[in-house]
């Protein structure tokens, strides 16, 4: 039996332009912010529609842009991309939010989504305190959370006890593969690699590749690391 051959093939979204978008959208946000105030507009985008045709995009667009505290030019939002506080997200230009993708704010915290990042379809951001580089890939499930319960006092039942908010931090052109769960208070350096289904629970040092449960360093990047 011959050896199956594997491909080598151009990026496409980290290579794509990212193009002005019509001014057109930006001036109907304006009107719309003002015409239907936060809560209608949240209301308008959550009944927006499977379809994914130019209409469907453009909408998608003008909503987030109207809610948002940030969004960049050309950004694309597939069906399905819900949030909780939107006036916290601030989108750079070029990100791609996929499908079914799950934004999770809180009321007074903040979250940054860097230019040219791509986050995957199902998964799910517990955007509390997360900034996330520019050129980051975020694979499709992929999950962080950002807080946890005190479990004290051991009286009441554990999510009746108080949140702890721990910042997480992506660095620029990280990847993080498939299925893999960042938990509260880790930083991801630039560069690095999170492996498929890796749960990381502890800084991961720019340029290197960790995998595993709980995630480990299993190589570099970069000669000089090694």
């Amino acid at each position: 039996m011959s050896e199956i051959q594997a491909r080598v093939v151009q990026a496409v979204h980290g290579r794509h332009t990212v193009l002005p978008d019509p001014a057109y959208e930006t001036g109907l946000a304006e009107a719309l912010r003002a015409a239907m105030g936060h809560e209608r507009l949240e209301e308008a985008y959550r009944q927006l529609g499977p379809q994914d045709d130019f209409q469907s995009r453009m909408l998608r667009r003008v909503y987030l842009r109207a809610l948002v505290r940030h969004l960049g030019q050309g950004v694309t939002v597939r069906p399905g991309v819900t949030f909780r506080h939107f006036e916290t997200f601030s989108i750079g230009d070029g990100v791609h939010l996929g499908e079914g993708a799950i934004l999770q704010g809180r009321h007074d915290g903040n979250c940054e989504i860097g230019e040219g990042s791509w986050i995957g379809p199902q998964a799910f951001l517990d955007a509390r305190d997360l900034v996330i580089g520019a050129q980051v890939g975020w694979g499709p499930g992929a999950k962080v959370l950002g807080s946890t319960h005190t479990g004290m006092p051991v009286e009441k039942p554990i999510i009746c006890t108080d949140l702890v908010i721990r910042p997480v931090r992506i660095g620029d052109f990280a990847d993080i593969g498939v299925s893999a769960v960042i938990l509260p208070g880790v930083t991801v350096g630039e560069g690095a690699i999170v492996g498929a289904g890796a749960v990381v629970t502890r800084d991961v040092p720019a340029y290197a590749k960790v995998a595993g449960v709980p995630a480990r360093v299993i190589g570099w990047r970069r000669e000089e690391l090694r």
